[in-house]
């Protein structure tokens, strides 16, 4: 497995794994399988896994803990605070609104702490920019953490530029998680750009476009009841529908290329920065499996090129989300 560095600190996989789906927003799994999923990823290189106390709530850093507790001396685990979470409620009903209170981050850290079942979290982000609460704060709560060994490095997500150097004055930050992937770009500029001067790894959550850019979603039916892609407006049918040409070019030109539509899709991501670590999810072993492999695609200028222009953001019909949570993006 090829290893890339977040800031200073981490040294991790150049692909590492989103847990989040194995418990929350997909419909989840049953646990055992989600456990040989994790262990497998292990068994590949991959030593960079992520989740956050929103999905389930809870849960996902639980069954993560437990996971990979045999394996602790050789993973990195990640995770992110900043939601006010109702205990009561399940899924995304749980989440009513932003908390990055300093007092709330470390009563977060605490909890995440005996959830993952670990001594020190490798990197702490803060899920969403709070508006209410001056980064500055924030962070230098996240550095008392740091200080106290509880811990090892900090990372912001969805953040824009000026939240970026702002809190990266008061302590480095060594990641920042946003949504990054052929037909989600807005990180490319300024924010990227911010990224490579301060040495900050950049961590694209979603970098397949949650599934639609494997090709194998074609209609809303293709997913549960209860996937939260229902309330995504790129989900609606409508947008399924219109979006779906353009998948279909990506996946010719995987097909002429020997490869998936998926693993070109990141093999894309990939080849944007040796500072990019993107995180696909993957609930499936040969998903998983899948998507390491695409560590060892290269592509060429013309390639990239011809992808970028192919499946441009601004061919695609909808936004990533409704109006409330595109408002947490990129502040």
């Amino acid at each position: 497995m090829k290893m890339r560095k977040l800031g200073k600190e981490l040294t991790v996989s150049a692909v590492g794994l989103g847990c989040m789906g194995m418990s929350h927003g997909y419909g989840g799994q049953e646990e055992q399988e989600s456990i040989r999923t994790l262990h497998r990823a292990v068994e590949l290189g991959v030593n960079f896994f992520d989740t956050a106390e929103v999905y389930g709530p809870f849960i996902n850093e639980e069954l993560v803990g437990r996971a990979l507790k045999p394996f602790r001396d050789k993973v990195v685990i990640a995770t992110k605070f900043g939601f006010k979470i109702d205990p009561n409620a399940s899924d995304s009903r749980a989440m009513s609104g932003l908390d990055s209170r300093p007092e709330h981050v470390r009563e977060v850290a605490e909890a995440s702490l005996k959830r993952l079942g670990v001594e020190v979290i490798d990197l702490l982000y803060q899920h969403r920019v709070d508006p209410n609460v001056p980064i500055e704060d924030t962070v230098g709560a996240m550095a008392e953490l740091v200080k106290e060994g509880k811990v090892r490095a900090l990372g912001l997500s969805e953040a824009g530029a000026p939240i970026i150097r702002r809190a990266h004055a008061v302590h480095p930050i060594s990641a920042l998680q946003s949504e990054y992937s052929l037909w989600t770009r807005e990180p490319e500029g300024e924010i990227l750009d911010t990224c490579r001067e301060l040495d900050i790894g950049f961590v694209p959550f979603s970098p397949l476009g949650r599934g639609f850019l494997t090709g194998k979603i074609q209609k809303p039916e293709d997913f549960g009841e209860g996937d939260f892609r229902h309330t995504l407006p790129r989900f609606s049918a409508e947008n399924m529908a219109a979006n779906a040409s353009l998948v279909k070019l990506l996946q010719d030109m995987a097909a002429d290329k020997g490869v998936s539509a998926a693993q070109l899709a990141l093999a894309w991501v990939l080849a944007q920065g040796d500072f990019i670590v993107p995180i696909p999810g993957a609930r499936k072993i040969p998903n998983l499996e899948q998507n390491v492999a695409a560590t060892e695609i290269s592509l060429s200028v013309d390639e990239l090129k011809t992808l970028g222009d192919l499946l441009s953001p601004e061919k695609f019909s909808g936004t990533r989300y409704a109006a409330q949570a595109m408002a947490w993006t990129n502040r």
